[in-house]
Formats: C-alpha cells, structure tokens, sequence
C-alpha cells in the first residue's frame, strides 16, 4: 500500500521533568467535566465536575462556578436558578418534566394479582427488552407541573404505551415549550412491539395545554425527527434523517418557516450531531464530525431573502468539540476534548479565531504527564481511496526502539473516530503503555462524506477488513514497529471485527481482544433488541433465501464460518446486561476458541451492559486488557 501524505503533530510539547505517564488508575481519577450552562447574569459557566471513587465504588459529583474569561472556580451548593431552564415556561409558572408511568400489564403479577410472588413476564411483541432493561410496562412521558408543586405531574401521554424522552439514552432535548408557552413539542416513537423494534420513524408531537389535543407535525417523514428547538423568532427546528429504520442516515437541520420545511443542511455533504440558533436568529451553529475531529460549523438562515445557504466550517485542529454550552458577545462556549486531554469547558472567539480554556479541573494532572504524540496518516486503500488513520506514539517515544502495535477497531459501526477522550479505550493509556495505537476511519466513518459514511452497510466483512488490513500494513513498515508484534482490539462492530479478522488476517496478528462483539449474525438477528439495525445493515433476516444482500451477509460475512482458521489467542469481554450485542455473542465466540484449543479467556461482567460503567468493573477491565497484552503481545 502506499502511503501519500504524513503529518506529525505533537499535541503538546513535553517538559523535561515529566516523567510520569497515563495509568490506568490515573486515568479514573480525572474530575469529567460537564457543564450545566451559562449563569443568567451571562458572566459565568456553571457545571458539574463528577470524580470516580474507586474504593467506593460509584462517583461523586460537585459543582462550580468559574468567570467566562477564565480565572478561579468556586464551589457552590446550589445550582437551581443559576442558569436558563429551559424547562421553565415562558410565563415561569409551569415546568417541564418526565416521569416513568405504568401503561401496561406485562408482569405476571399484574395479570394475576392473586400470585403476587410469581417472576413471570408475558409478551405478545418485540421490544420486551432495550439496551439493558427488560420492559415492566413502564414508560417514560413527558409532563409538566407547578413551580410551587414539584410533587404535582400533569401527563400529556395518558395511557400511551410510548416513550418520551425516547430509551434508552434520551432526556430533556427530546421536549420543548412552544414559545408561547401554550404548547409542548416532544419526540416520540408511536409504536410498539414488534413495529416499534423494526422502526427508527420517531416524529415530532405537539400538545396543545387549552384544548388537551396532541398533533403530529412530522407525519411525512418516516426516519428519525429529533431534537426540537425554536429560533429566536418563533421557527420550530429539528433534526432529520430521511429513512426509516437507518438509524446512521444523514442527519439534517430543518427548519419550518412560513409553512415549508426548509433543509439547511441538504447541499452539504456531512452530517449534523447538533445545533444551536444565534442570538439574532440569522445562522445557526452546529457540531459535526469531519476528517477526523468534531468541529463547529454555521449555516445561515436566509428568510425571506434569496440569499444562498452556506455551511461554513469555523475550528480546525487535533481536539473534538463535544457540545455548545452557550454564547457571550463573539465567543462560543465550548466543551473540548483531545486524544490526551479530557473534557473541559473553552471559549472560541469568532472573530479572532482564538482559544481560551476556561475549567482546569485536570490541568494539574496532565502538567505532570509525559503525554502521547499523535500523528495524522493518509493511506492508500486497495481501491484507491485516501483513507486518514491516526496513530498514537507512546510518550517519549524514540524512533530508534521497536515497539508492538494494536490496531484499533472503531464500533458503530457508523460510530465517528475522532480526537475524543474515552475512559475505556483511552488511546492515551494505550499508548503510555508501549503500544503504538493505529486507528483507521476506515469505511463507514462520518466526517468523510455520506458515500464513505454509507459504504459499510451490507458490506460488513468487504471492503472496510481490507481498510483495516491496509491500514496496519503500512503502520507495520515503519522501522519503529515491531511487525512480530500486532494485535487487534475493539468493541460492539470493532468486537465483530475482530472475529471477523482472526479468520482472515493470515498470521499478521498475534493477539485478539473483542468486547461486546458480533460473533454469529444469526443468533445476533434473533436475539438484538433494536431489530431495524440488522435489518439495515444485515439487509434482512437470515431466512430470505431470495434476498441477496442477506444471504451473503449471513454467509460470507459471518465470523462463525472462518473459526477453522482460526489461530491466535484471543480475549473475549462480555457484558451480562448487553442485549445490544446479547450475552450469547461472547459466550459463543468463546467456547469456539477453547474447544479449537486455542488460548483464550471470558472476561465477564454479569452487571453491565454494553458499556462498563461502575468504577471497580472499569478497573478490572483495564488490568485484565493489559495482562492479556502482556501475556500475549
């Protein structure tokens, strides 16, 4: 392969007292950072700095107030009334909330009251379980109460078996007040069962206070509508993907004025993650990832006037921004993060182009760190595309030393694969380590276009293993790489991908971990609990013999046909709660490889999901991943 452009780029110059480097231990002992919003004076930042106590078992949260133009924090008690709530009605005599109700009778106990210690669960659908609950018959509805009742719940969902804020990862941006206070916009997905398992068709409702009505107002858009919003002048704005159950489509900014939906975002070739409305209402700010990073763009909003909508990327650099915490005068509020940085709050002026960190919650830690070195590589695919991979040096690195390299394998599997800060796969952990870290955006990577985006889907085993492949055989010419001494790693599609390589890579490898991954596209279709993905990117269930796409999915795409060849030892993680990636996953990649004699271990978590949350499980987690290395790499 050949490789076209290489462009090193130190993130941070290294001091020569900094001897220590990133740990494990270290790591779950950073403050994370996330801020709350700006005070109502517009003169501070408030947020919640939350520290993992790993003795303990669980974190504890505290909260600060810091000047926009940097200086000191100070703790405060109480955040409430600090900052806009944007929960609080125009009029602030109403709030708006949700609240779990109970809408159906699916426990044992609820149809048959008089068993009251039965354990049993009665479906007549799908949907009985999402993410890592199984469904009680509670659902989340959006309500709304009194300032001076906050016992009160007026439910604008009576009866409705549906979820708003959608499960399992939606909150408060799934509702809004209309801006005059005399409706309720929320998100929500009006089906259930099997039909709610098979669809990504969430819309955007409607409830009228006056009159108790409810009103679709995305009816003819069968994907995803989310994130409502309004404009300073009155214009509802949301987020849109176009086609029902493709939960990875191209996300658009719509606005609806003068009764037409107008697309800010159509001619743009990305995809939009979220947004927020300047003060004047003439553009609109919005995050998204591009060539590996997430960055701020704007769009501007023309009216009534016939000027042409322009998408105007604003940052640039080795650092993703992960949110838009507000603004004040010409700077943005920004949370920021990079490959050895965790989350902090900065400011970005728009005019100067500047930066301007604000929090220092971790400062301290990082002034004492030998910090990794990331370079920014271009590679040759084997069918001719320029496919960025970024590769994490280890802290002091030295040209002249060989070290081992672990290619890493992004899940998603449309999941971007930029600068950010992860207290699992920390790339800057890795790294202070001795491994090299070479992360592809191989295909099916947002932030390259939609084409490349799209290319993954019903390909999972073509051209994205030959992406992976190339990536790590040019890292692997480099005269500081240990080419004897390569592993793959990766997680939920990175788990599938890994499976997938131990039965291609012709002896590259010399070591495997996969967490949560994809083993046997089967049983992973009849056990998923969010069936329209593997509808989409399986093309459809394994019985349609007359589907094409499915059965080249299910055949040559499935890890469980190349266990013959199968030859290296391999770490499989599993969570008990996954039923994203269901407990059968790991427990069956596993037994193949210890019934085909090969080195192996289950590392198994009974308590967590598809992610590993508690703070000692995280632990484990890290020492059980680098004594497998040490062990086999």
């Amino acid at each position: 392969m050949k490789k076209i452009l290489l462009l090193t780029v130190s993130l941070m110059g290294l001091s020569a007292s900094a001897q220590q480097t990133m740990t494990p231990e270290l790591l779950w002992s950073l403050g994370r950072v996330s801020a709350l919003g700006i005070s109502k004076d517009g003169k501070s930042v408030i947020y919640k700095v939350s520290t993992p106590n790993v003795a303990e078992n669980k974190s504890a949260s505290k909260f600060y107030s810091i000047p926009l133009t940097g200086g000191s924090a100070t703790e405060i008690k109480e955040t409430e009334g600090l900052v806009k709530d944007k929960n609080l009605s125009p009029d602030s005599k109403l709030i708006l909330t949700s609240k779990e109700i109970k809408v159906e009778k699916l426990l044992g106990s609820d149809l048959h009251p008089e068993l009251e210690k039965t354990t049993a669960q009665v479906y007549d659908g799908l949907d009985y379980r999402h993410w890592d609950t199984w469904n009680n018959g509670t659902h989340n509805h959006v309500g709304y109460h009194a300032v001076a009742d906050k016992d009160g719940f007026t439910d604008i969902m009576p009866n409705e078996p549906y979820d708003s804020p959608q499960k399992p990862h939606g909150g408060d941006e799934d509702f809004i007040w209309g801006p005059d206070g005399k409706t309720i916009v929320y998100v929500c997905k009006k089906k259930a069962g099997t039909a709610y398992a098979t669809s990504t068709n969430t819309d955007l409702y409607e409830y009228n206070l006056e009159t108790k009505q409810t009103t679709n107002l995305t009816p003819n858009n069968p994907g995803y509508d989310t994130q409502p919003a309004y404009s300073p002048q009155g214009y509802l704005t949301w987020l849109q993907m176009k086609r029902d159950g493709y939960e990875a489509d191209k996300n658009d900014i719509i606005v609806r004025y003068n009764g037409a939906d107008l697309n800010l975002t159509a001619g743009w070739d990305g995809t939009v993650d979220s947004f927020t409305w300047s003060a004047d209402g003439k553009k609109v700010y919005f995050l998204a990832p591009v060539d590996g990073t997430k960055q701020l763009f704007e769009v501007n909003f023309p009216g009534k006037t016939k000027i042409a909508v322009t998408v105007t990327q604003l940052t640039d650099g080795y650092f993703d921004v992960n949110s838009i915490v507000g603004f004040s005068g010409d700077n943005v509020i920004t949370e920021r993060a990079d490959i050895n940085h965790a989350q902090e709050i900065y400011s970005y002026n728009l005019k100067k182009k500047t930066w301007k960190q604000i929090s220092t919650v971790n400062n301290s830690v990082y002034n004492n760190l030998a910090l990794s070195k990331t370079e920014k590589r271009y590679v040759t695919t084997t069918d001719g595309k320029k496919m960025l991979v970024w590769v994490v040096l280890p802290p002091n690195f030295d040209p002249n030393k060989k070290y081992p390299a672990l290619l890493y394998c992004q899940g998603g599997p449309q999941s971007a694969l930029t600068q950010f800060y992860s207290f699992r796969w920390n790339f800057q952990v890795m790294a202070a380590q001795g491994y090299i870290i070479v992360a592809p955006n191989r295909r099916g990577m947002p932030g390259h276009g939609v084409q490349w985006n799209e290319q993954i889907s019903k390909d999972w085993g073509g051209q994205v293993m030959d992406d992976y492949l190339s990536a790590i055989d040019d890292v692997a010419k480099e005269p500081y790489v240990d080419s004897a001494r390569l592993g793959a790693v990766g997680a939920s599609y990175g788990g599938y991908s890994v499976f997938y390589l131990a039965g291609i890579h012709n002896k590259r490898f010399k070591t495997f971990i996969s967490h949560c991954g994809v083993f046997n596209l089967q049983s992973m279709y009849g056990t998923t609990e969010e069936v329209f993905f593997t509808n989409w990117d399986s093309g459809g269930p394994y019985w349609d013999k007359n589907n094409a796409a499915a059965q080249k999915t299910y055949t040559k795409f499935n890890p469980i046909n190349n266990v013959d060849k199968w030859d290296t030892p391999i770490l499989v993680i599993q969570g008990g709660s996954d039923y994203r990636v269901p407990i059968g996953q790991g427990q069956e990649a596993f037994q193949a490889a210890q019934l085909r004699g090969i080195k192996s271990r289950f590392l198994y978590f009974p308590d967590e999901n598809h992610w590993v949350l508690k703070p000692q499980n995280a632990m484990v987690w890290q020492r059980e991943f680098f004594r497998w290395l040490k062990e086999t790499l």
